[in-house]
């Protein structure tokens, strides 16, 4: 009995060793249809405009110089009584009659023996356009273009103006702008001189490949009479702005100069030769000139005390900024829109613009800065800081800080 047990235990364990040995080498047989068998890609239809084009004819143009909406889609047998209709229903979306010279359109059609328009799209920007959908009525629609953002890094040196070593350069000459508007608070740009320096970090727009302009500053070192000044842009509560190394706003409570761009003819003096009088007398403000009709900037926050003509002044803006601080815009052409007495302004605001207006030679600004009622020189005021990161992003800043002061090193 023993031995019978025995003998069956030895059949089992021989069993299982030829079922191991022939799983481990057998192999699955596979077909020489299975080896040659290419993977089929996966469809993906060619999109314009948010509508699927690959069996459609598109026709591109660029819009003539008096051409209208009418003048292109008669080309493409749409009938008056269509265009009249896309005339009517595009008014709460678009206006056709403000179609602009130079800018660019695709008329897509039926790709058949008889072409039938099915769709019209005006760029209204490189990003921006306006979809007329006439396949089964008229419908019409907006939509906007994929813009992509690629980092760009300048570095210059000043010989004659800011904008000037942009253009030498061959940078977007736009780029001086944002520059003078980050820094308007703490470098006076009619004060640059030969041989500052600067880099930055900034973006480029494309759309279809093609730039379409300038994207945010994102970082910037402006050296300036010996002294570097740094700009991060930096994003807390859902709200970007600049910043210093020290994570001091770039913002304060007055601009540096109510125009951009222009050169100081006359500063602050208590004894000026007159250029029309011909005699000495104080001159307690800063004389801007500038082109007539150049925009006049609030320098901060306020209300307008007086807009109208004071003798000699000429057309002039007062504005109460707070209990210490107010200041005046004198000689101007006009005044900004709704600015008379009582009405409020936020600093950048449009209040005027430069002209010749009372004893003057020539289109300037006579700007006058006053604290508590005194005359003051508005080249020597020190405005103070708005408020700076907050110390729960300051980790994040000081992170987004190292990081591009160290590409701006490498520039």
């Amino acid at each position: 009995m023993l031995r019978k047990r025995i003998f069956e235990i030895v059949i089992l364990i021989i069993s299982a060793l030829i079922i191991i040995f022939i799983s481990a080498n057998y192999e699955v047989p596979v077909t020489i249809a299975e080896e040659n068998e290419i993977p089929i890609p996966e469809y993906i239809p060619k999109t314009e405009y948010g509508i699927i084009v690959d069996s459609l004819k598109i026709y591109r143009g660029e819009i003539k110089r008096n051409q209208f909406l009418a003048d292109i889609l008669l080309k493409y047998n749409v009938d008056y009584a269509t265009i009249d209709l896309i005339s009517k229903r595009s008014k709460p979306v678009f206006n056709v009659r403000k179609i602009r010279y130079g800018n660019n359109y695709s008329v897509i059609c039926s790709n058949d023996s008889i072409e039938k328009v099915l769709y019209f799209v005006y760029e209204s920007s490189p990003a921006s356009y306006v979809v007329f959908d006439l396949v089964d009525s008229v419908h019409v629609h907006t939509g906007k273009k994929e813009i992509v953002r690629r980092e760009k890094t300048v570095s210059g040196i000043i010989s004659s103006s800011l904008w000037n070593s942009m253009v030498d350069n061959e940078t977007d000459p736009n780029l001086a702008n944002e520059l003078s508007e980050i820094y308007a608070w703490t470098i006076d740009f009619f004060g640059i001189q030969k041989g500052d320096n600067y880099k930055v970090i900034y973006e480029e727009l494309f759309v279809d490949d093609q730039c379409v302009g300038m994207g945010k500053v994102l970082s910037a070192v402006f050296n300036h009479a010996g002294k570097s000044y740094y700009a991060f842009y930096f994003i807390q509560d859902s709200v970007g702005d600049y910043f210093d190394e020290d994570a001091g706003s770039m913002m304060r409570t007055f601009l540096k100069a109510p125009l951009r761009f222009r050169r100081i003819s006359s500063r602050y003096s208590y004894s000026r030769l007159h250029p029309i009088l011909k005699v000495r007398r104080p001159h307690l403000g800063v004389d801007y000139a500038a082109a007539y009709g150049t925009p006049v900037h609030a320098i901060g926050d306020g209300i307008i005390t007086k807009a109208g003509r004071s003798g000699q002044s000429g057309k002039m803006v007062k504005i109460k900024h707070n209990g210490t601080y107010s200041t005046a815009y004198l000689h101007l052409s006009g005044y900004g829109k709704g600015i008379k007495k009582g009405v409020r302004v936020k600093q950048g605001d449009i209040i005027g613009y430069v002209g010749s207006t009372g004893l003057s030679t020539g289109p300037h600004l006579d700007f006058r800065f006053y604290r508590n009622g005194k005359a003051v020189d508005p080249l020597k005021v020190k405005s103070p800081p708005a408020k700076p990161v907050d110390s729960a992003y300051l980790q994040e800043f000081n992170l987004l800080k190292d990081k591009m002061m160290k590409e701006i090193e490498l520039i």
